[in-house]
């Protein structure tokens, strides 16, 4: 099959690698769509440590199944499926309460380091365990269900952050997950959100979605323009999607209260 392998940072090629043959209770997927998080470019320049050359990254991606192991009974060849990144093993502690991402033998697609290494989806095939895979309507677009992962996390960011109809709500950052986490406060009932970022074309995009409240200026000027916006009232809520400690400590300034009071109501989310 073609893979794209990273074979040394910042060298990405085009290159032949045996199809993967399900082991019992895998499915092989024939990849439609795989989207390149920030993680990737991250592992692509070796800034992030987490993707170690040779290694074909890629985890946000949907397909149909192509063969199925032994024991596989919920799943069809020709099934449309998306699947979940982390390779969780389903039977220790952490699996059993739930806390998959915890597991103690979790593998993670397209990730290298240490124990976590497992191929991931820059190819024409990919193998996973059928317990990580969810079946998509045949009428979902394959480019739509490898956006589910990083939708996952912006409605998990809303859903954790306690906010309520008529809250004023500040975004740090306006990259894929905080333009994702801005639409989401939006539909759940957010009277204002305000979006923040240093990059005047993300802040265009934020505005294209509806967002009609965006700061474009960096660190502690930031959090006072924010305070303008709201009146000097602060945010209800402050969710930081940069993945930086001056991202984190500029979110409390925005909040009612202030850094005193803040700390509950700023939830950090970045892939």
């Amino acid at each position: 099959m073609k893979a794209l392998l990273l074979s040394k940072y910042r060298n990405l090629e085009i290159t032949n690698l045996p199809v993967p043959q399900p082991s019992p209770e895998e499915v092989l997927i024939r990849v439609a769509a795989c989207g390149i998080c920030g993680s990737d470019v991250h592992g692509y320049d070796g800034s992030s440590g987490r993707r170690i050359p040779p290694i074909v990254m890629g985890h946000e991606a949907a397909g149909v199944v192509a063969a199925l192991g032994d024991g596989v009974k919920d799943l069809s060849v020709g099934d449309h499926v998306t699947f979940d990144s982390t390779v969780y093993c389903g039977a220790c502690s952490f699996c059993r309460s739930g806390q998959v991402n915890l597991c103690d033998q979790r593998q993670v697609l397209g990730v290298s380091c240490g124990d976590y290494r497992r191929a991931g989806a820059f190819a024409e095939y990919v193998l996973v365990p059928a317990r990580i895979t969810y079946r998509l309507p045949e009428n979902f677009s394959f480019p739509e269900a490898a956006m589910l992962e990083a939708i996952s996390v912006a409605l998990h960011a809303v859903a954790l952050s306690d906010v309520r109809a008529g809250d004023t709500v500040v975004v740090i950052g306006a990259g894929m997950i905080g333009l994702l986490i801005a639409q989401s406060l939006r539909v759940a009932g957010c009277c204002r959100v305000i979006v923040a970022d240093i990059d005047q074309s993300r802040l265009a995009l934020a505005r294209q979605l509806g967002i009609t409240g965006t700061v474009c200026v960096d660190g502690a000027e930031a959090a006072a323009r924010i305070l303008e916006h709201t009146g000097a009232n602060g945010a209800d809520a402050a969710i930081e999607a940069v993945g930086t400690s001056d991202a984190v400590n500029h979110s409390a300034l925005t909040e009612s209260g202030g850094a005193a009071n803040s700390a509950a109501r700023i939830l950090c989310f970045r892939r």
